[in-house]
């Protein structure tokens, strides 16, 4: 879905996988801001200076990142959609530098332990140096013009900041993908095949939990993710998200909702979007 008009906010520096999964989702004419933090990204759309966010909630590695759920619940903002983006980490340098130079390999931390074993059996010695951002540290050996490092990003960061690829596919497993979803100001009637993702808490009762999950599988609605997180002010009481396959607007999907607004104390619709697969 190609569009020109719209700037998607980040988490990030340019050249960062959640840039490129924007990228992927509505086509290189879009506009991208970047933004130091996860709070930016949701502030920038809440004050409307960009059309749309780009958040990772979930890596097929390293699990959900619990940072953007709780943002999610704070903010007032809708789910129009989502990507999964395939994480392909280069080892990358100046032009010039050679595998023999380099003492020290900038990254993000998760990236640094995707990479764990291959950089233990390539540079055993080196200094590991966690970043704020795979792009970032990019920029950083641009602008430092660091002569003995390495950094860990993608190969569009290193197009953006002119460097060398010395080793290409330096991930240790290659099923290494994120899962984004965009936000906006306003929510979208989904066309066609829809996820709708939900947030909700109960009260502690036996058996509660079961039900509330039972109002789904009585309707043969498959449920794809569930997620807890804790409700803050009540000990060992939970948000659970969980994102389930059809739209808020289907009747049986509708039904469901209904039935479980009987069981819950609190219960969002944080969106229904276009399904990716």
């Amino acid at each position: 879905m190609p569009q020109s008009n719209l700037t998607v906010a980040f988490q990030g520096v340019n050249g960062a996988y959640s840039e490129a999964a924007a990228v992927s989702y509505y086509g290189d004419k879009i506009g991208t801001l970047p933004c130091e933090s996860f709070e930016d990204i949701f502030d920038a759309v809440t004050e409307g200076q960009v059309e749309r966010g780009i958040i990772p909630v979930e890596n097929s590695l390293g699990g959900s990142i619990h940072r953007n759920y709780d943002l999610l619940l704070r903010y007032e903002l809708s789910i129009v959609g989502e990507v999964q983006h395939q994480v392909v980490h280069q080892l990358m340098v100046l032009p010039g530098v050679k595998e023999s130079d380099i003492r020290h390999i900038y990254s993000h931390p998760q990236a640094l332990a995707q990479c764990e074993h291959s950089i233990t059996e390539h540079f055993p010695h080196v200094e590991r140096v966690a970043t704020y951002d795979t792009a970032g540290s990019a920029k950083i050996l641009r602008e430092q013009n660091l002569t003995d490092a390495a950094a860990i990003a993608s190969a569009r960061a290193a197009e953006i900041y002119d460097m060398q690829i010395l080793r290409p596919d330096f991930e240790d497993d290659p099923e290494n993908y994120t899962r984004f979803l965009i936000i906006s100001r306003e929510p979208l009637a989904p066309q066609g095949e829809a996820k709708t993702s939900i947030v909700y808490a109960m009260a502690n009762r036996p058996g509660v939990l079961f039900k509330t999950l039972a109002v789904f599988a009585l309707r043969d609605i498959d449920l794809t993710k569930i997620e807890s997180r804790p409700l803050r002010g009540q000990r060992w009481q939970y948000f659970f998200y969980v994102d389930f396959l059809g739209s808020q607007h289907e009747p049986h999907c509708q039904n469901a909702l209904n039935n479980l607004k009987e069981l819950t104390t609190y219960l969002r619709v944080l969106g229904s979007y276009p399904r990716r697969v």
